[in-house]
């Protein structure tokens, strides 16, 4: 009985906390690593984003794989539920795991999670969003400078029209806190380089599908010719929006974020002017080698250059690694997404976008 004890709490001293877990059915999932200082929690927020279960799971679950040869990953994907977040959250910590990857889906119900987690002992590094509480670290972009590349590259796009140019502007989730930074960034270039943003509405869930509708509501309202060009927080609503657009006979500048595979190709296709393109694979390996770190007990000075506080500003000098990120066009898509390997060549050319590969040189 002492042997198969020890076996189910590693790296814990509470052998009568063993007892209860088995008593409730859970001591399969503890003997097989889960529940002890081999064990990494991952919570994504939604899958309407494609990358999330096309890149950073799967890279994030590959890099712990490799530093850590015996740990074990336990996913979940929240689908933009916060009650469905915080059920997973919840019980991760009463399964025993010390180390959590958190991606929020709304960063101000996190609070009283991450706050009680850390009494417990457990660490929570913030993925991609800046989660409310008591963080361990924090790993995503310099938001900010994201929206200040959107704004730019749709100035670019609208040229020499620029400053008499009426610009919509579809903005994401307002629970995602990367949002405001975005809208910022892209503001502080927008208001001064064009003529006047004419509508403005922010979509939750990041939904292609409200965009399109916010889309089709703002050509009811401006008319056909009232705006030259559109602001979109991400490729996926700006798939709704050029939907939309279409419906009408219109054409003018869209831009995105993420480089999606669809929105590549329409950007092949000159139906999206551009996306930004933000190399998941550093942030996700960034990541889990701070989680490994953490449940091994390591310090991780050296994979976090910075410090951030949380949006409340209540939690100050969070350890922070900020990556950059770029625009991608047309012109570039073969230096920047087929060179680091995003997407190959044969992925993005099928179908209609073949022909628009074709002519970009892309084969």
């Amino acid at each position: 009985m002492n042997v198969w004890t020890r076996r189910v709490v590693i790296g814990t001293a509470a052998v009568s906390m063993a007892l209860s877990v088995a008593a409730c059915g859970k001591a399969g999932d503890n003997a097989k690593g889960g529940g002890d200082n081999k064990t990494i929690g991952l919570l994504l927020p939604e899958n309407k984003t494609t990358r999330y279960e096309t890149f950073d799971r799967p890279l994030m679950e590959a890099k712990i794989k490799e530093l850590c040869s015996d740990c074990k990953v336990k996913y979940n994907n929240a689908a933009q539920e916060t009650e469905t977040q915080k059920k997973q959250f919840d019980a991760l910590i009463t399964q025993g795991v010390k180390v959590i990857i958190l991606d929020a889906v709304d960063f101000k119900a996190t609070k009283s999670w991450v706050n009680q987690a850390a009494k417990k002992g457990v660490k929570v590094v913030a993925y991609d969003r800046l989660a409310e509480g008591k963080l361990s670290a924090y790993v995503s972009y310099d938001n900010e400078k994201i929206g200040r590349l959107q704004g730019q590259a749709l100035v670019k796009a609208l040229g020499d029209k620029a400053k008499d140019s009426n610009v919509v502007m579809i903005n994401g989730s307002p629970t995602d806190p990367n949002m405001p930074f975005f809208k910022k960034g892209a503001h502080s270039v927008l208001d001064k380089q064009v003529k006047k943003i004419a509508y403005e509405q922010d979509i939750p869930d990041w939904s292609p599908d409200e965009a399109n509708k916010k889309m089709s509501a703002a050509l009811d309202s401006l008319g056909k010719d009232g705006f030259q060009g559109v602001y979109s927080g991400n490729d996926g609503m700006a798939g709704g929006i050029i939907t939309a657009l279409k419906q009408k006979g219109v054409k003018v500048p869209v831009g995105g974020q993420d480089a999606e595979l669809a929105g590549l190709q329409r950007i092949l296709k000159g139906e999206q002017a551009f996306t930004i393109y933000k190399q998941i694979k550093p942030q996700a390996d960034s990541t889990a080698e701070i989680a490994v770190k953490l449940l091994k007990g390591e310090k991780i000075d050296s994979l976090t250059d910075t410090k951030v506080d949380s949006v409340s500003g209540e939690v100050k000098g969070i350890p922070a690694k900020l990556y950059d990120a770029q625009i991608v066009t047309k012109d570039n898509i073969a230096s920047t997404i087929l060179k680091d390997k995003v997407y190959k060549a044969s992925q993005i050319c099928t179908g209609d976008a073949k022909k628009a590969c074709d002519a970009a040189g892309i084969k």
